[in-house]
């Protein structure tokens, strides 16, 4: 059995209960970086084995994994913040899982668009996740594509590209397009910044930029 077990995007509190139980049950926990995955572990004394499962060898041990859960081991999934598989690995695993009659279960939890595109102000009746835009192969194609996307848009971003994202942005969905960049969500230093994206790409063009980001873009208007 493969749990699929979200962590907090920033407070720890945000784990649910069953998460916490899910992850003491298991025979092996993998995990994105098992240092960041330490702190949660130890916080809710969590004492499993771990092993690193990231896009770097998730399919060189591939093959280990579907065995040895094959066998009658379970595991449990987790990123260093947010659900697995959500611009995180996890979609190789799964798939083979589903291939080989190994049961997957996600448990429900913490991913950081919810809360971003929810408070952004912006229409969320329909929306389209992107996650991370292409950073140069493809970029330009999926931004010509997108500038007549009439849903709400959700992406991922860089503290350090940031800027860049957003200056593109403007050059392809054009600089009165509203927009929410939400940073550090659930942490201390919370900030969400709402506006066009000329105000928004000029208010963080003036910033040292830290922090997970998420940047909602209000979709073309209809005629």
């Amino acid at each position: 059995m493969l749990y699929l077990v979200p962590s907090p995007i920033g407070n720890l509190a945000d784990i649910t209960f069953r998460a916490v139980e899910v992850l003491k049950s298991v025979d092996l926990i993998l995990a994105e970086d098992t240092r960041t995955s330490a702190t949660l572990l130890r916080h809710y004394q969590i004492d499993k084995p771990t092993t690193s499962y990231h896009q770097h060898n998730e399919h060189k041990i591939l093959d280990h994994l579907i065995s040895q859960l094959s066998s009658g081991k379970t595991m449990a999934l987790i990123t260093d913040a947010g659900t697995p598989g959500v611009s995180d690995p996890a979609f190789l695993l799964v798939r083979e899982c589903i291939k080989n009659d190994i049961k997957v279960e996600c448990l429900p939890g913490a991913t950081a668009f919810v809360p971003a595109l929810v408070n952004s102000g912006l229409p969320m009746n329909t929306f389209c996740f992107e996650g991370f835009l292409p950073l140069k192969k493809g970029r330009q194609t999926v931004l010509k594509k997108l500038a007549d996307e009439e849903r709400t848009m959700v992406f991922y971003e860089s503290p350090m590209r940031l800027v860049k994202t957003l200056k593109d942005f403007i050059e392809y969905f054009g600089a009165e397009r509203q927009c929410c960049v939400s940073r550090e969500l659930t942490k201390v230093f919370e900030e969400n910044k709402r506006g066009t994206l000329q105000e928004v790409h000029d208010y963080f063009d003036q910033k040292n930029v830290k922090g997970e980001i998420v940047i909602v873009v209000g979709g073309k208007e209809g005629k």
